[in-house]
């Protein structure tokens, strides 16, 4: 069976975007403050420093590490008290904010050793030569950069995701190698005419051993699965101020069934809830 990009059809479809904010020796402690639909990566390069998730206990990181808020999450970082520590951050704007796939597949806080992540050394050497660098455009390299460590990091937690308590929903289902060609399918063609029998064949399996192991691992059966993506792509081309016709077309509903089916899930008709969108 050949390999298949876990992550194409999702990232393609939701995407993210970083902007570095800081960068530079931390002397003193910093709170990050919540923002609304934003996420954090800090990249620790060196030194000591007590981690505050927001729960009053803090955790020591003595070793080069990434700690990535998926979503607005209250947090402060407290040094050591020998010398300061050698910090990178950024903010990560995820389309659909705390809605995005990943981020609602996420814990609060990821904390990955970065010796740990596959790949990373290259990365951070041009990120920083990068940032202290002057040359046209080296802001949109340095934020460009940033995504391509979380790409790295998010690739390490596919491949390990019962090490980071990680064990279920659409994480666990995209680190199996047959689910994963499913969940690809679902993502890439969301409007398909998708059974069982159908995403069975895609991951290989028997539709009996296929439903089974789908609902173990993600926690929901493919119909559900593929319902609930449905409405999440439907969500996102409204707040876009695509008409709810052709969004049901594309989603391969009529537009009463994409209105029924979306009102059940969301309680409120698709223009209903994309006319609310348009005010907040």
């Amino acid at each position: 069976m050949s390999s298949i990009d876990r992550l194409d059809a999702l990232l393609r479809r939701f995407g993210v975007q970083a902007q570095q904010f800081f960068d530079g020796n931390l002397c003193d402690q910093r709170r990050f403050e919540p923002i609304p639909g934003r996420g954090f990566l800090h990249i620790l390069r060196a030194g000591a420093m007590a981690v505050d998730d927001g729960a009053g206990n803090a955790r020591w990181i003595t070793e080069p590490t990434l700690l990535f808020y998926p979503r607005a999450h209250d947090h402060a970082f407290t040094p050591g008290p020998d010398r300061g520590v050698d910090l990178a951050c950024a903010t990560l704007a995820f389309d659909g904010g705390a809605s995005h796939p990943l981020v609602a597949a996420l814990p609060d806080v990821v904390s990955v050793p970065i010796n740990e992540v596959a790949g990373l050394d290259a990365t951070l050497d041009l990120l920083a030569t990068e940032i202290d660098g002057v040359a046209c455009g080296h802001r949109h390299i340095v934020d460009r950069l940033f995504e391509v460590v979380l790409l790295k990091l998010l690739r390490h937690l596919l491949d390990r995701p019962g090490e980071h308590g990680i064990n279920g929903g659409m994480i666990g289902g995209l680190a199996d190698p047959q689910i994963a060609r499913a969940l690809g399918a679902v993502h890439a063609e969301p409007g398909e005419a998708w059974t069982i029998e159908g995403l069975a064949r895609e991951a290989a399996m028997s539709r009996s051993a296929f439903a089974a192991r789908f609902r173990a691992l993600v926690g929901v059966t493919p119909h559900d699965y593929l319902t609930e993506w449905r409405i999440t792509v439907g969500k996102q081309l409204l707040r876009r101020q695509q008409p709810v016709s052709e969004v049901a077309a594309t989603l391969g509903y009529t537009g009463s069934s994409f209105a029924r089916v979306f009102a059940q899930r969301e309680g409120l008709s698709p223009r209903a809830w994309a006319a609310k969108q348009q005010v907040l």
